[in-house]
């Protein structure tokens, strides 16, 4: 049996039984698309070509694999900022455990609240960016999302926003699966910080789709953590405006498996995207990045960096990608993943691209893998620190380049924080 028959079978059974959620004329026919685009495609398999470094068959799979909940004292990551919390629970949105959804500068609205109108803003941008993001590489799970979630929120930023708002996710449930699907729009010089954290579900599949118009800036902080049996995929669809800046940065130190995508246009002059990521993985732990930056205007500037620690059989993929269009004269592309293995047993995989049809452009692209610098750390215990610290001490140092990409020094110093004490964590 071939590969399109296989996926074709693989993609009937999961959809057997699946009915589009009720929604008013703006949502019904964008869901009505995704899920045409959904049975188009086939959901991904490991023969593809973007899924051969990972096994997407418990993301596919019509039942989520059950995942035991964390049991922690730990306050969640953000808890010491002050910020604008909303909370989903499961995957549904929890009104009594989140704060009040205003704020000055925007909007906030549930999209299950919004779901039954005829007509929104939203329907400018809702499996819009997704659908764009399809070509060259089809992302089934994406539009699978657009099909099918029923919550999740759309922002609409008009000013400069003064407290983050931070999408917090609990999981509760050892077999929910949970589908968020969240817009964002900045109006022009427009100003935002966006923050994530929690586990989602046993399995998560979460889209956010942002514009950023002229002149507006994006931030996001996310931390992917706690819960280590769950399982998920997500995806970023960005579009720039001139002189825009997005910022986007993920830490993630548990998970079976997590699969973070990230697709970004630069449609606009002068415009900024920088996506970085730091993961710690120990054990059965699998974590890809796969990013796509489009770079369709002038003088504009991407950053990729991505560095992943591994240890006792874990694996890191990293898939990157930076198209610059005929037309983006003066691109500044940067793309560098790295990793830090601490044993013999642990693989990093990666594959970086660059295609370039531009002649007036600064592009570089590297990767790395090896082991902890043995003359660092003989410095380091010379001096009377004991190995597993002095390990420690290294390991936060190997990942400062990704960190640093946070503009905020409260956020960065929290998730500085909260990586030291996983490592300490598991000492000895």
């Amino acid at each position: 049996m071939g590969l399109l028959d296989v996926k074709q079978e693989a993609t009937e059974a999961r959809l057997s039984g699946v009915t589009l959620p009720e929604s008013g004329a703006w949502l019904a026919t964008a869901r009505a698309d995704a899920l045409a685009r959904v049975k188009t495609m086939g959901l991904p398999h490991a023969r593809d070509e973007y899924w051969k470094y990972t096994r997407p068959g418990t993301l596919t799979q019509a039942d989520a694999p059950e995942a035991a909940l964390y049991d922690t004292d730990e306050a969640p990551i953000f808890d010491g900022i002050e910020r604008l919390n909303v909370v989903f629970v499961d995957g549904v949105f929890s009104a009594e455990e989140s704060d009040d959804l205003t704020g000055e500068g925007l909007s906030i609205e549930r999209l299950a609240d919004i779901a039954q109108n005829d007509i929104h803003w939203a329907k400018e941008l809702y499996g819009v960016l997704e659908t764009k993001g399809q070509t060259p590489v089809q992302r089934p799970l994406a539009a699978l999302n657009t099909a099918l979630a029923t919550d999740g929120v759309v922002i609409r930023v008009s000013g400069e926003v003064s407290k983050p708002v931070n999408l917090s996710y609990r999981h509760r449930d050892t077999t929910s699966d949970a589908a968020l699907h969240h817009v964002v729009k900045l109006e022009e010089g427009a100003k935002v910080t966006l923050l994530e954290n929690g586990p989602g579900a046993a399995r998560f599949n979460q889209v956010l789709e942002v514009e950023v118009a002229d002149k507006a800036e994006f931030h996001h902080v996310r931390a992917q953590g706690r819960d280590h049996e769950r399982r998920n995929v997500t995806h970023i669809f960005a579009r720039l405006g001139t002189e825009s800046v997005f910022k986007s940065f993920t830490v993630t130190v548990n998970g079976v498996l997590t699969r973070n995508e990230a697709v970004l246009e630069l449609t606009g002059d002068d415009a900024v995207a920088h996506v970085a990521g730091a993961c710690v993985g120990d054990g059965e732990f699998h974590h890809d990045d796969t990013v796509f930056v489009t770079h369709n205007a002038v003088n504009c500037e991407s950053r990729q960096v991505f560095k992943k620690v591994l240890r006792n059989g874990a694996t890191g993929v990293f898939q990157g990608k930076i198209l610059v269009q005929p037309d983006a004269q003066k691109t500044d592309g940067y793309q560098i993943s790295q990793s830090l293995l601490l044993d013999d047993d642990s693989q990093f995989l990666a594959k970086p691209e660059l295609e370039i049809y531009a002649d007036d452009v600064a592009c570089s692209h590297g990767s790395t893998s090896g082991a902890i610098d043995e003359e660092g750390l003989f410095y380091l215990r010379a001096r009377g620190i004991p190995k597993d610290i002095a390990t420690d001490l290294m390991t936060l140092a190997f990942l400062a380049e990704a960190v640093e990409e946070i503009e905020s020094d409260e956020l960065s110093d929290a998730i500085i924080s909260r990586l030291e004490s996983w490592l300490e964590r598991r000492r000895g």
